[in-house]
C-alpha cells in the first residue's frame, strides 16, 4: 500500500495537495503525519525524505518527494485520469498548476493556511491583493470554459488543478477573501467536498489532541 507523509492538517498546505487528489481517485494509502516545527519532526523526517520535508509518498523502495511530482507519478498509477482528456483542457490545467505551484509567495506569507479556522480578519498587502485577483482570474476563465461540463475547474472530472488549488481554497474561505461571482460559486462548491471537509475535520482532531481550543 502507498503511504504518505504528510505535516499538520492545520498547517500544511503542501500536504493536503497529494493527500485529496489520493482520496478523488480512490488510491488507499496509509497517513503518516509529523507535526510541523517539532523536535518529532527534526527527529522522524530524515528517515522519509532527505530532503527533510512533507509531503513525501512511499512506493515500496521509492521515495516521491514534493507535492506536484507526487501528483505526476499518481497520474501515471491512473493511466492519466488526474489530468483532464481533452489535450487543451490539460494544457491549461498544466499551466495554471505550475503557475500555483511556483507563486503567489505574498498571499501564502500573509495568509497562511489555517484549514479549520473562518472569520479572521487580516488585510492584504498590494502584492498580496494581485495575487487574489489573479486566482480569481483563473478560477473565473477555468470555469468559463468548463462550466458546461461539470463543477471543477476543467469539467467534471476532479484534477490536479483542483488540488493545487485546494489551499487557496481553505485560505479564502478563512480569512474572507473578495471573489466574483465565478470565483466565489467555484470556492462555495470546492467546500461541499466531503474529502475537503474530512481533511478540515482532520485539522479539528489534531488540535483537540493537541489541547488546543477550537
Amino acid at each position: 500500500m502507498l503511504r504518505l507523509v504528510i505535516g499538520d492538517k492545520q498547517l500544511s498546505s503542501w500536504s493536503l495537495r497529494p493527500w485529496i487528489l489520493l482520496r478523488h481517485l480512490g488510491i488507499p494509502f496509509e497517513e503518516v503525519s509529523l507535526p510541523l516545527d517539532t523536535a518529532r519532526f527534526r527527529e522522524e523526517i530524515g528517515r522519509y525524505s532527505s530532503a527533510r520535508r512533507v509531503p513525501v509518498l512511499l512506493v515500496a523502495g521509492l521515495r516521491v518527494w514534493d507535492s506536484l511530482a507526487i501528483c505526476e507519478y499518481l497520474n501515471e498509477h491512473v493511466e492519466g485520469a488526474a489530468w483532464p482528456d481533452d489535450p487543451d483542457d490539460r494544457a491549461l490545467a498544466r499551466s495554471i498548476s505550475a503557475e500555483m505551484h511556483s507563486g503567489f509567495a505574498a498571499l501564502r506569507s500573509q495568509w497562511p493556511l489555517r484549514a479549520s479556522d473562518t472569520g479572521i480578519a487580516s488585510p492584504l498587502d498590494e502584492a498580496a491583493r494581485a495575487d487574489v485577483a489573479r486566482i480569481d482570474s483563473i478560477w473565473s476563465d477555468c470555469r468559463a470554459r468548463s462550466a458546461a461540463r461539470g463543477p471543477w475547474l476543467l469539467g467534471g472530472r476532479y484534477s490536479i488543478a483542483d488540488a493545487m488549488y485546494a489551499p487557496v481554497v481553505l485560505r479564502f474561505n478563512t480569512y474572507g477573501a473578495s471573489l466574483s461571482p465565478a470565483a466565489r460559486a467555484y470556492l462555495d462548491h470546492s467546500m461541499t467536498d466531503p474529502n475537503l471537509l474530512d481533511w478540515i475535520e482532520g485539522a479539528r482532531r489534531e488540535l483537540a489532541a493537541a489541547g488546543h481550543a477550537i
